[in-house]
């Protein structure tokens, strides 16, 4: 039998989200200060997985990750390197968090699995649609984090270039992967009905 799971990924689609929370957080406060920014990313980070875990007791690897990164960013910024620029902090983020989830994707293992089996209606979709829409999905992130990465790591190793076109990169690269993130599952699950 088949549920028609288009509710299903929306709900999960919204708990993914909010796992970036942390990152989005981050990319909002930088402009203000870079180490305003990194705590409030790591605090966000830890909030966000100790929910998670409460839920269900298993830890997944955008929380962990995010939190683990913006930990060892807000200590190396804090008490290392003060001196590290904004560029270079935000381009330390990004690159961590695209290898945090282009690894699993290239192993076929996508990270937004974990959210999308919160819910129970997820044993109704066809394994290899679920799985595909999944790397789709996960695509996109991992597309929108190197494009960020690139684009803060030029403005690092190249002063010369404005900070505002790596934020504005990063703001159409969020915009794009949370846009995707929330209509492309559910345009699968009208195929899937239809």
């Amino acid at each position: 039998m088949i549920v028609r799971p288009g509710l299903f990924f929306i709900r999960a689609a919204m708990n993914l989200v909010v796992g970036f929370a942390p990152f989005i957080l981050f990319a909002l406060l930088s402009r203000l200060s870079a180490d305003l920014a990194l705590w409030v990313a790591f605090a966000a980070a830890f909030v966000v997985t100790i929910r998670d875990f409460v839920e269900s007791p298993s830890l997944r690897l955008l929380d962990v990750g995010s939190l683990v990164l913006f930990a060892l960013l807000a200590l190396l910024r804090g008490f290392v390197d003060p001196t590290l620029s904004l560029a270079a902090v935000r381009f330390m983020a990004e690159a961590g968090l695209f290898l945090l989830l282009a690894i699993p994707l290239v192993l076929k293992r996508p990270f937004s699995v974990d959210y999308a089996r919160l819910d129970p209606k997820e044993q109704g979709w066809p394994p290899d649609l679920f799985l595909r829409v999944n790397m789709l999905v996960s695509l996109a992130w991992v597309l929108g984090f190197v494009a960020m990465a690139v684009a803060d790591g030029l403005v690092t190793f190249d002063p010369r270039l404005p900070l505002w076109a790596s934020v504005a990169v990063s703001v159409i690269a969020l915009g794009a992967a949370i846009t995707f993130t929330l209509r492309y599952p559910a345009v699968a699950a009208r195929r899937l009905a239809g």
